[in-house]
């Protein structure tokens, strides 16, 4: 009995070392980050009240490493985020923003069904936006090995937001990966695309107005194209190249015209009703996830639609999920 609580004693005081050591680790980081924030024109007082008293947060590094995009099967993934019970809450949002959804369709060439997917699938249509310190988020992560450069980039672009008094420091609670407002931007895409479309002088991406410009507008200049497909469900033949099956949502490769795969796809599945010159990838999304998942199922036919939506989240399960509840919205409404 003794040795065990022994055991347990080293072992409580080896993870209150580790933590302490993490913690001695990242304020040295801080000090070091504070250096190059200034040297990207961040004034000592805005590095102060946002930096200064960031904390390391050991979620976010597992949130990071345990996604739903690394491990869900297609078909659980997309169910659990296009229910019916997501659609009757967007088709409320709806109602009671009709006016300036419908402005912003018209305006940016954005179909109402898309916005109403993102942010329901983003944020179930602004019920939960997040509630992690958003600058403690970005700080961990920057912090951390994996994918240092591209957070430490996003904490720097989120400081001169701050620096020009464009965000305001103290609402920023959001998503682990440092997202923010009703269509979880990210703050480069702050920076680039979120605008102020009701003119009170400052971009507030938890209000409906300035939150449904922004995205439409992020999507129209990324190469949305209103009334195109997204997405075309196929079963393949056996004789399909392994070339041609993307399992990565980085880049969507060997993509042709249609009719160029028709050899590919069973007849009953086969796509006579759109464009053949269309150009489309196809993905097989379970592939390089799901254990013993069979290589040629799920499959789909992607078009340049699709692609736009890998721009916003690269995760192939995102986009289809996006592109299905965008559906399911166009027959509900």
């Amino acid at each position: 009995m003794k040795k065990i609580s022994y055991i347990f004693i080293f072992i409580i005081f080896f993870l209150n070392k580790s933590y302490a050591d993490i913690n001695n680790d990242f304020e040295a980081w801080k000090n070091e980050f504070k250096k190059l924030a200034l040297s990207n024109g961040i004034s000592e007082e805005t590095f102060n009240l946002t930096i200064k008293n960031t904390k390391y947060l050991s979620n976010v590094i597992k949130y990071d490493r345990y996604q739903p995009e690394f491990y869900e099967d297609t078909k659980t993934y997309i169910e659990k985020r296009t229910s019916n019970k997501k659609v009757n809450s967007g088709l409320t949002l709806y109602k009671g923003n009709s006016d300036i959804i419908n402005n912003v369709e018209d305006k940016f060439s954005v179909e109402k069904e898309l916005m109403l997917a993102l942010m329901g699938i983003e944020t179930n249509f602004g019920s939960y936006v997040g509630k992690m310190d958003i600058l403690s988020s970005l700080a961990t992560l920057s912090f951390d090995k994996r994918r240092s450069e591209f957070f430490t980039d996003e904490l720097i672009t989120l400081l001169k937001l701050i620096e020009e008094e464009k965000v305001n420091y103290k609402t920023l609670y959001g998503s682990w990966a440092g997202a923010f407002g009703f269509f979880q931007f990210m703050p480069s895409t702050i920076k680039n695309y979120a605008i102020d479309y009701n003119e009170d002088k400052k971009v507030d991406l938890k209000n409906n107005i300035d939150a449904f410009a922004s995205a439409a507008n992020y999507l129209s200049k990324i190469g949305w194209k209103e009334n195109q497909p997204c997405f075309q469900k196929i079963e393949l033949n056996e004789n399909v190249p392994a070339k041609f099956l993307n399992t990565s949502a980085r880049n969507i490769n060997n993509k042709k015209k249609i009719n160029s795969f028709k050899k590919y796809i069973k007849n009953e599945f086969y796509p006579n009703d759109i464009n053949q010159n269309s150009i489309v990838g196809i993905i097989t999304p379970d592939k390089d996830i799901v254990e013993n998942a069979d290589p040629l199922k799920p499959a789909y036919l992607v078009f340049s639609n699709y692609e736009v939506i890998l721009k916003w989240n690269r995760s192939l399960r995102f986009g289809l999920a996006v592109c299905t509840l965008k559906n399911k919205f166009k027959n509900a409404l």
